[in-house]
């Protein structure tokens, strides 16, 4: 029994390295018509891997022929299939472009939009595959709002927005964190004209305040004034969206200590010019 055993893996393994080896010789001395059939049985067998070698080929044999929009959606599939999201955004890209009245196009711009979306990184990195997959997006709604896929490509485009959200304000926030008072201002004054109806709306007008109140109380002389104004205008701003907030008693504690130094800095002023 041991003995049969042994027989049937060594048949197995043969057969495993007989297909390997016809592989191999197709791919590096096989006609471009053997290379096509055998990229097109292995990718109906879901071998999306072993076809990549295959249709890359392929490509400039068959630039200019029929079968090229055939190879050139399944050369796309594959890199999709095999989580290359980079190089899968890149073909279907290339797709759309050549084939725009393909009747794959409509698939193939929600793949497209779908790899740059799964080759997007987490919101504390690099965001350029995020834009790209807003982009390729909103096109993908904006073309085709009555299809299939478009409940789909409407979350994902939402996941994307929350993510880049969540970046402008945690940028905007180390700016706070490290008491670079001027850049957090702007960087939350931005946040909050991009971002209207953020979840972090609340926080960004919330630290913005506190960037004001920290740049105005620590200011020169020369721009106290204006600097404290905008601290005051800032608290306003920010109570008025969230009259409710834990966070508003602490502030209006704030804003009495800044017309108290408001005051004292007017005084001041009085004082320096009367006595020029």
């Amino acid at each position: 029994m041991q003995k049969f055993k042994s027989f049937f893996v060594l048949i197995i393994l043969g057969l495993l390295l007989s297909g390997c080896g016809e592989y191999h010789k197709v791919l590096n001395k096989g006609k471009n018509t053997e290379k096509y059939k055998l990229a097109v049985d292995l990718y109906e067998q879901g071998e999306y891997k072993r076809c990549i070698p295959l249709f890359e080929k392929l490509v400039g044999p068959y630039a200019n022929k029929p079968q090229m929009e055939r190879i050139q959606y399944m050369i796309s599939d594959c890199y999709y299939q095999n989580e290359n999201y980079s190089m899968a955004a890149y073909y279907f890209g290339k797709f759309i472009t050549n084939y725009p009245e393909s009747s794959r196009v409509e698939e193939a711009a929600y793949l497209a939009a779908k790899s740059h979306f799964l080759a997007s990184p987490v919101y504390s990195r690099d965001q350029e595959d995020t834009y790209e997959a807003l982009t390729s997006y909103q096109n993908f709604i904006d073309k085709y709002p009555d299809s299939e896929l478009i409940e789909q490509a409407n979350a994902d485009y939402d996941v994307l927005n929350k993510r880049l959200e969540k970046k402008d304000y945690e940028i905007a926030w180390q700016y706070y964190h490290r008491e670079q008072y001027s850049a957090a201002i702007m960087a939350f004054d931005i946040f909050n004209e991009d971002h209207l109806a953020s979840e972090f709306k609340e926080k960004a007008l919330y630290y913005r305040f506190l960037s004001a109140y920290h740049l105005g109380m620590k200011s020169i002389m020369g721009k106290k004034e204006e600097r404290i104004s905008d601290a005051i205008l800032s608290q306003r701003k920010f109570q008025n969206a969230f009259p409710e907030s834990e966070m508003v008693p602490e502030t209006e504690d704030m804003v009495r200590k800044l017309q108290e130094e408001l005051l004292k800095t007017r005084e001041q002023l009085t004082t320096i010019s009367e006595n020029n």
